[in-house]
Formats: C-alpha cells, sequence, structure tokens
C-alpha cells in the first residue's frame, strides 16, 4: 500500500533528525554542535512560527544531503557544521580516510609521511592541526609548516622530501567565509581519479569524528611522528625559483618598476625573497594587503580576476608610474597581471593573455636549451583560448587541452613525460601558471618571477609586455576571452545548473549572435557533435577526457561559448572566446573594440538562450 505522503514527510523528517543528532554527538568541536543544536531545537521541536521551523529543516538538509565532495581543488565550502560545511569534523574524517587509503595504496606511506601546510583564514590552523593529529595517530609520519604557508611551496615540499602525499587547509581565492581541503599525491599533483573516489570510500568507512584514533602533536614529536617542514626546504624553492630566469644579464635603460599586492595571503614573504634571489628590482608593495589577514579587511572578495579586488593595487602602480603590476591570490597559486597598454593606461591583462605570453616565452627558451630532452610540450584547459596551440606549432611543440583544473594538466604531464615529452608549461584561464616541473601545480610566485622576467627582457630591447602581446595577436591572430560568474548558492542550486548544463547540449541555440553553431561539445557524456547543414546534431564522436560537466559550443569564425558549474564556488561559469583577424596595418584598438562587442553580444545571446538572468 502506498504509505500517505504525511506519512512519507514524517519519516524524512525523522531520518533527518536522526542524523543530526548522530552527527552532533560525534562532534569533537562544542561551536559547531552548539550551531546544530540551535538548527535542530527550531527544526524539530515546538513550533510557535512553522516558516522557521521549515527554513531550520531545509538548511539542516542543506548540510546533511549534499556533504562536500572533491571537486576542481579539493574540498571547499563555508565554514558552518555538518558534512555539508567545512569544520574540525569533516577534516578529521577526510584525514583518516586519507591516511587509510595511502596505506592500502603508496608503498611505505606511513614512513614517507604527509606534508601538512595552511593559509592565513581564521580556521585554517585549528584545522590543520586536527590533520596533522589524525595523520600522526593512523601511524603517518607527519611534516608540517607550523606557519601559513603559500600552496606552490607545500606541493614543492611533498615532492622534495618524497612524502606520500600533501594536504593544504586553504580555501585559495574564495570569499572569507569559506575555507577548504586541498590533497596532492606522491606524484606532485593534485587528486584525480581513481584516487578521489578511493578516498571518499574510505571516509565513509570512517566511524564518527570523536571515534578517529588522535595523537597530540607533542606526543607525536616525542614519538618522531611529527617534525617541521626543514628550513632548507624553502631555501630550496627560492634558489629554484630564481634559476627559472632566461634574462639575468638583461639590462633596461631604467629598472622596472613593479607594483604587487598579495591580497592579505601569505605570498609576500616567499615573493620578496624569490624576486631578491633572481635579481628583479624590489617590489612595490600594497602595505595594507601585505601582511597575511584570513578575514581580507580591505576587498569583498580576494580574488585577482575580480577589478575591485585589484583597487589598492592600481592606486599604488598609478602613484609609483610602475611599468608592472602583479597580484597573487590569498594562497599565492594565482597571478593577476596589470600592464602599461598602449598610450601608457594599465590594462588589466586576462588569465588568457598571461598565459599565450608566458607560453611563448618559455617555449622560445625551451627552443634555446640544446641540452633539454625530450619534444616540449605545452598544456591548457579546454576553457582556455585554443592560442596556445597556435604559438606552439610556430615553435615545433606539442599542444594539449584538459579538463579544467590543474590537476588534469599535471595528470597528462606526468603520462605525457612517462612517453618521452617535456613539458614546458601549462595553463587554465582562471589565473593559473605553471612554469616549471618542481611545482606539478599551479604556482603564483615561480610565474611572478618569469613574467618579471620576461618584461625585463623586453625592457633591455626597448618593447614593453604590451608589445609583445600586440606582437603575438599579429602574428597568430587575436583572441580576446571572457568570464561571466552567475551565483547559484541557493537550495536546488547544484542541480539547477547541470540541468542547464544539459540543455545546453540537448537543445543548444542554431546560432548566437548570428554566428552559426557548427559543434557541441557534451563534456558530461565525453562526445562531440557536428551539426548538420539542416541545424540537428549529428552522431558523437568520442572525446579524449573523463565526463565533465561542460559544453561546450563551437561557432562559425572560430568562435566559442561555454558553460560549467564552477568546481569550487556555487556558481555558474560561462566562458567566451572569440577570433579576429588583425593584419599589420589595422590598429589595434579597433579589432580590440570590434572583438569585445562581439564577446558582449554573443554573452547576452547566450544568457537570452538559458533564460539566465544576469
Amino acid at each position: 500500500m502506498t504509505r500517505a505522503p504525511e506519512a512519507l514527510e514524517a519519516a524524512r523528517v525523522g531520518s533527518l533528525r536522526e542524523r543530526v543528532e548522530r552527527w552532533i554527538a560525534d562532534d569533537p568541536d562544542p561551536e559547531t554542535r552548539a550551531a546544530l543544536a540551535g538548527l535542530c531545537a527550531r527544526a524539530f521541536g515546538a513550533a510557535e512560527d512553522p516558516s522557521d521551523r521549515d527554513a531550520a529543516r531545509d538548511a539542516l538538509r542543506e548540510r546533511f544531503d549534499h556533504p562536500l565532495a572533491f571537486g576542481t581543488a579539493g574540498l571547499r565550502g563555508p565554514v558552518g557544521a555538518g558534512p555539508g560545511r567545512m569544520n574540525r569534523a569533516v577534516a578529521m574524517r577526510t584525514t583518516a580516510g586519507l591516511c587509510a587509503y595511502l596505506e592500502a595504496e603508496v608503498p611505505d606511506a606511513a614512513a614517507r609521511g604527509i606534508i601538512v601546510g595552511h593559509d592565513a583564514r581564521p580556521t585554517s590552523r585549528r584545522l590543520a592541526e586536527d590533520v596533522a593529529e589524525v595523520a600522526a595517530g593512523a601511524g603517518m609520519r607527519v611534516l608540517a609548516f607550523e606557519e601559513p604557508t603559500p600552496t606552490p611551496l607545500v606541493a614543492f615540499a611533498l615532492r622534495a622530501l618524497d612524502a606520500a602525499a600533501a594536504v593544504v587547509v586553504t580555501a585559495s581565492h574564495n570569499p572569507p567565509q569559506d575555507n577548504g581541503y586541498k590533497v596532492f599525491w606522491s606524484h606532485g599533483g593534485q587528486i584525480v581519479p581513481p584516487h578521489d573516489a578511493g578516498i571518499t570510500a574510505a571516509i565513509a568507512r570512517t566511524g564518527g569524528a570523536r571515534s578517529i584514533p588522535r595523537c597530540p602533536l607533542a606526543d607525536a614529536a616525542r614519538d618522531g611522528r611529527y617534525e617541521r617542514v626543514p628550513a632548507e626546504i624553502v631555501d630550496r624553492y627560492v634558489r629554484g625559483v630564481a634559476g627559472l630566469r632566461r634574462a639575468p644579464r638583461a639590462t633596461p635603460p631604467a629598472p622596472l618598476r613593479i607594483a604587487y599586492t598579495a591580497l592579505h595571503g601569505v605570498g609576500a614573504s616567499v615573493t620578496r625573497r624569490a624576486f631578491a634571489a633572481s635579481g628583479l628590482p624590489p617590489l612595490l608593495e600594497v602595505a595594507a594587503q601585505v601582511d597575511p589577514d584570513g578575514t581580507f579587511p580591505t576587498v569583498r572578495s580576494p580574488n585577482p580576476e575580480s577589478p575591485e579586488a585589484l583597487t589598492e593595487l592600481v592606486a599604488l602602480a598609478e602613484a609609483t608610474r610602475a611599468d608592472l603590476a602583479l597580484a597573487h591570490d590569498p594562497d599565492a597559486d594565482r597571478l593577476g597581471v596589470l600592464v602599461r597598454a598602449g598610450g601608457g593606461a594599465l590594462r588589466r591583462l586576462s588569465g588568457d593573455e598571461i598565459g599565450c605570453l608566458l607560453g611563448s616565452y618559455l617555449l622560445e627558451g625551451a627552443a634555446e636549451d640544446a641540452h633539454a630532452g625530450g619534444q616540449p610540450v605545452v598544456l591548457s584547459t579546454v576553457v582556455s583560448a585554443t592560442k596556445l596551440g597556435a604559438i606552439a606549432a610556430a615553435r615545433g611543440a606539442r599542444w594539449e587541452q584538459t579538463l579544467t583544473g590543474h590537476k588534469w594538466i599535471h595528470a597528462r604531464a606526468v603520462e605525457l613525460e612517462a612517453s618521452g615529452y617535456r613539458m614546458v608549461f601549462g595553463y587554465e584561464e582562471a589565473l593559473g601558471y605553471a612554469v616549471w616541473p618542481a611545482v606539478r601545480d599551479k604556482d603564483g610566485i615561480s610565474a611572478a618571477v618569469v613574467f618579471a622576467d620576461m618584461a625585463t627582457a623586453l625592457a633591455a630591447r626597448g618593447q614593453t609586455v604590451w608589445d609583445a602581446l600586440v606582437a603575438l595577436w599579429r602574428a597568430h591572430g587575436m583572441s580576446l576571452s571572457a568570464q561571466v560568474s552567475v551565483p547559484f548558492d541557493r537550495p536546488g542550486g547544484a542541480a539547477a545548473m547541470r540541468a542547464l548544463v544539459a540543455r545546453c547540449v540537448d537543445a543548444p541555440p542554431r546560432s548566437l549572435a548570428g554566428h552559426a553553431l557548427v559543434r557541441v561539445d557534451d563534456l558530461a557524456r565525453a562526445v562531440t557533435h557536428p551539426v548538420t547543414p539542416g541545424g540537428t546534431l549529428g552522431p558523437g564522436e568520442p572525446l579524449p577526457w573523463r565526463p565533465a560537466p561542460l559544453a561546450v559550443l563551437h561557432l562559425e569564425g572560430g568562435h566559442r561559448a561555454m558553460l560549467r558549474p564552477s568546481g569550487t564556488e556555487p556558481k555558474l561559469k560561462l566562458y567566451f572566446e572569440v577570433a579576429e583577424h588583425l593584419d599589420d596595418a589595422e590598429p589595434v584598438a579597433a579589432a580590440e573594440a570590434r572583438a569585445k562587442g562581439r564577446i558582449d553580444a554573443l554573452e547576452q545571446a547566450l544568457m537570452d538562450a538559458l533564460d539566465i538572468d544576469g
């Protein structure tokens, strides 16, 4: 007999209450226990206000029906109580699952140990200590950065010390209310399948957080299971970054003036040392944003992709007449850049423009290095500009695309290196750049040094970074890109984003802004469909990637429109790339205005086609 709706709802409420109360009983943190207890009282107690009761139940369902899962860059979400938030119980259970999986999969994992680092967010130190205590309690050797540390330095230490894995407690560029848990595997890169699924399964087998064995760090230190990462590792990293300079003897007519902001993150100290060791000019730093402060008091969101976040940097660059301005995100794995364009105005470069400039410069260096073995290869993600492919072809190098995220770039790089290739460069348009093999992840510090080195070499020849970018456009065609993020931070937001992506491939628009659709890449099914002359989708052909929630619309003229749910925030990301011809005689400003107009038209057309309110 079918149960009445009232009985079904009562059963669902009872199940929810049971899960919440079990979590509270197992939560080691009195603050998050109290927060859940308060929600329980509103959700399951005598309700004076039914709407308040329903809101409390919805809040609990959102936290318990949607636990944090490994995405583009590990676990990431708002700090709070329950399995759908970042908190001590989640960090402890994740670490217990990670350690169990490591022991099963990595030879000598316990002896090789785990590197642990953290950023400067208010909860990061406590969470990192929980990670270390649980790992030590599992019999693992722990090597910890006890002070807030750039994520690239943790990734470097993993390979330098031949550890089994590394954990960084960081939410990178996310808003202040978030935190996260990033895992690097023994090969040096972030985890990809099957390891993410294996760790998730091990976490599911883990009991409540209170039952997980923990070893106080003082006891672990006495037993030889806990130690600080040697200071010499930082020295080695700095020396390695300094060694990336191709033009150490280039002498511009006047030293470059370089403005810099750490955006209240952890990058300033190591970046300062790397520039000094490289022989580059001292950085002109935004004083109010130098010291690590995870509350980010001078910016709404510490993301160098956001023009608002760079307000203080722009002011400093103008006041000092800086030639170049650099910005790191809070864990220093991303790099934003502003340069002087034609006429001397500051111009913020897109992630793709930075990527093409760095890729061209590093490929030029690879061609000059007669002693390096292996064919050069560069990699970029599928949502990044395709222009890197033309640059690589002109330099005799291989170019490949991967799924979004540096974890995929470096997983593919490892495979290619095993086949005799040499990775020279990898990037994603979200300001993430990999410029040397010692760090198998994006590294904003080494990218800043290489970019400043390139600017110095250009200045010594009487050129600017803008000149170099225009030269690339004239040689390979102008490629402009843009990204739009649409918030979906509401109940059911994740499902709504997936539905939009599915609709875009199942019933795609036949044209956008007057450009006919020629092909649709359905990455959720890992197939690509040509569009027939009649406007229907032809038979699918396989794509060389794992399924991922991403749709790519290829348009006539070489333009693209793409959409995917963010892997780190509740946002739907729309990407646009337009191709423009720029001949030797045409003014750059005219072609750029034409390309920007085309991007604006494509953006509006896609928003209209999907009924998205921007």
